[in-house]
């Protein structure tokens, strides 16, 4: 399926509610940069800038269907502890319902603390009690199950093997969920794909895949005998294995196939497959046909591997993919996502070129001026005056194009890499914000004074004075608009 037919159907693609149930982990990130071996061992010393949370986990899956814009109620457990005060603010943050959550003093939190240095990670610390629910425990997480499934349009089991999804869990919920007909999807763990009978559909990787059929599976030709054989040892309908840089392959019925990887660059995997199955749990609970299901969920994850941690990808990025067939990973960014960006570029050491401007009319001076800006680096991100700041500088006549039309244009040049909209009069506050190696203005400000010049020089960067192509201006095309 090409990117032409799969569009329509996610611009009509409703809102289901989807129900999670398994295991909530806490995701802790500790940034910072390596500059000397302790003294005490042989070990790099963190100096450490700064900390961030983020949903794991099932909570991950959550945090992705939200993206999307989906309903999400997440049944789990949690401790008496910090950790769970920070999840349930995150889920909070994120709309999801967690009222079924259970809070249990025997046990923590689960969290995964990360320690990055310079962008790469050095150290995973977990903390986590990874035994079965108690029976006790068990009965009054899956409490009320009928109704929750009967209100959802389709179940998803996250297993990360913390013990949550135990035998009387996985039951009740599957046996709820097939009779009120509502699809079960599956991320399993472990090698006994059997205790999941009953369920719709598998998500397994392939080296998931190779625990449970007790064989390497090294090639693509492996997965139609792979795939076929899930179905029948774990007693479900369909499976969907995720092959990383190959893509995915599915059988559903007698229907099967392989979808190739949309994946333009790889930065960080973590989380990946949380995407695939919240991805395939929306389009399945809209009832969209499974291979549109497959593909839609593929691009998805293109995306999200282009992203450093655990991400999520909104509606408007797989939109932004699929208008552009695929080859783009939406260059329209907000604030948040475009400093994503950055830190991947920068981990890369991609040496980051900055440059804005109105761009109301679009013109060949404008080309010529992105070309050369471009040419100061790897990456070229342009910010974009929105429409209030414009009137201020330009009159209440202008701007002659909306914002979003000045900035679709602009992401369409072959020469530029993201492009975002700030507010205010000036772009300090987002030139601080992004830190850029480079950051070109036109030679006319050469006597007014670069705005940002002592930022970016005083990290590192420098300021590059761009010639301007004269006589070619949107204030003089508006002019000779004027005068017919």
């Amino acid at each position: 399926m090409n990117a032409r037919d799969l569009l329509p159907l996610l611009e009509t693609l409703a809102r289901p509610r989807v129900l999670i149930v398994g295991d909530l982990i806490l995701d802790r990130y500790v940034f910072g940069s390596v500059e000397r071996i302790s003294p005490e061992a042989p070990i790099p010393v963190l100096a450490a800038r700064r900390t961030e949370v983020r949903l794991g986990g099932a909570g991950n899956v959550a945090a992705n269907l939200r993206a999307m814009e989906a309903e999400v109620e997440i049944l789990g457990v949690v401790g008496k502890d910090a950790r769970a005060e920070d999840m349930r603010r995150l889920f909070a943050h994120h709309g999801v319902d967690m009222g079924g959550v259970l809070e249990l003093s025997d046990r923590p939190t689960t969290e995964k603390t990360r320690m990055l240095g310079s962008g790469a990670q050095m150290l995973r610390v977990d903390w986590e009690e990874a035994h079965a629910l108690a029976a006790a425990d068990a009965a009054r997480l899956v409490q009320g199950i009928a109704a929750r499934v009967q209100a959802a349009g389709a179940v998803i089991l996250s297993d990360y093997g913390k013990g949550v999804l135990c035998g009387p869990v996985l039951r009740a919920v599957i046996d709820a969920a097939r009779a009120a007909k509502v699809p079960v999807l599956v991320d399993p763990k472990g090698s006994d794909y059997a205790r999941y009978r009953g369920a719709t559909l598998l998500t397994p990787n392939r080296k998931e895949a190779e625990e449970a059929l007790n064989r390497k599976l090294p090639k693509l030709a492996d997965m139609p005998t792979a795939t076929r054989e899930l179905v029948q040892v774990a007693g479900v309908e369909a499976a969907v294995i995720t092959l990383g840089s190959e893509g995915m392959y599915w059988h559903f019925g007698a229907h099967e196939g392989h979808v190739p990887t949309m994946a333009r660059a790889v930065f960080d995997v973590t989380g990946a497959g949380d995407t695939v199955i919240a991805q395939l749990a929306l389009t399945l609970a809209a009832k969209l046909p499974f291979e549109a299901c497959v593909h839609l969920a593929n691009h998805a994850a293109g995306i999200v591997v282009g992203k450093p941690g655990a991400a999520s990808v909104t509606r408007a990025e797989l939109a932004s993919v699929l208008t552009e067939g695929g080859r783009s990973h939406g260059r329209v960014c907000a604030r948040v996502e475009l400093k994503e960006k950055m830190a991947r570029w920068k981990a890369e050491k991609k040496r980051v070129v900055f440059t804005n401007g109105c761009f109301d009319v679009l013109h060949v001076g404008h080309v010529t001026y992105l070309r050369e800006a471009r040419a100061q680096g790897d990456v070229l991100v342009v910010g974009v005056n929105d429409d209030a700041s414009v009137k201020r500088m330009k009159g209440s006549e202008r701007p002659v194009n909306p914002l979003g039309d000045r900035m679709t244009l602009l992401a369409a040049l072959e020469m530029v890499d993201a492009v975002t909209s700030f507010a205010e009069d000036t772009p300090l506050e987002i030139i601080q914000d992004l830190t850029p190696d480079v950051l070109v203005k036109g030679a006319d400000w050469a006597q007014k004074g670069v705005v940002g010049r002592e930022w970016v020089e005083s990290h590192g960067g420098k300021v590059v004075l761009a010639e301007l192509v004269p006589g070619k201006s949107t204030t003089s095309i508006v002019e000779r608009l004027r005068r017919g």
